[in-house]
């Protein structure tokens, strides 16, 4: 499965707002200098995560925008689907539409493709905004990097 810069996206300036904590309004032009992303793009980002009930936008002077509900009540997965529509890892009428796919008995991959998205789903529901924004920012040694002289 393939999450796209929109998913990526979604969910930083999800855990940027919630970092600011629960009274905090956030502006996107804030989150774009800080996370270094694109302000057209994030309002693009932003729109479906306040149509799903994540984000509450907040006008006016000193608006912005603020979870909708505590950080560790909304899930990467609810974040994921917002922007991205699914988290389904292959186009497949069996495990995306209400009827099944007529070759669901005789598809010798349909098992393995619903087994992956179930473990997908189990992921990105298991972790919650609040999660992420709580957990410690990582020093990361890109592979290339010269490691540091002391």
């Amino acid at each position: 499965m393939l999450i796209s810069s929109k998913g990526r996206y979604a969910l930083r300036l999800a855990v940027c707002v919630a970092q600011a904590g629960p009274d905090a309004k956030v502006s996107l032009r804030e989150v774009a200098e800080h996370e270094e992303l694109s302000l057209k793009y994030l309002e693009q980002i932003a729109r479906p995560m306040v149509s799903a009930g994540l984000l509450t936008s907040v006008r006016g002077k000193g608006g912005g925008y603020r979870l909708s509900r505590d950080p560790h009540e909304i899930l990467a997965g609810d974040v994921l689907r917002a922007v991205e529509g699914t988290t389904v890892p292959v186009t497949c009428a069996s495990l995306e539409g209400p009827e099944p796919c007529h070759r669901a008995g005789v598809c010798t991959t349909v098992r393995f493709w619903a087994g992956l998205d179930e473990v997908i789903e189990n992921y990105v529901d298991g972790v919650t905004v609040g999660d992420l924004a709580d957990a410690p920012q990582p020093h990361i040694q890109l592979a290339d990097a010269a490691p540091a002289e002391s």
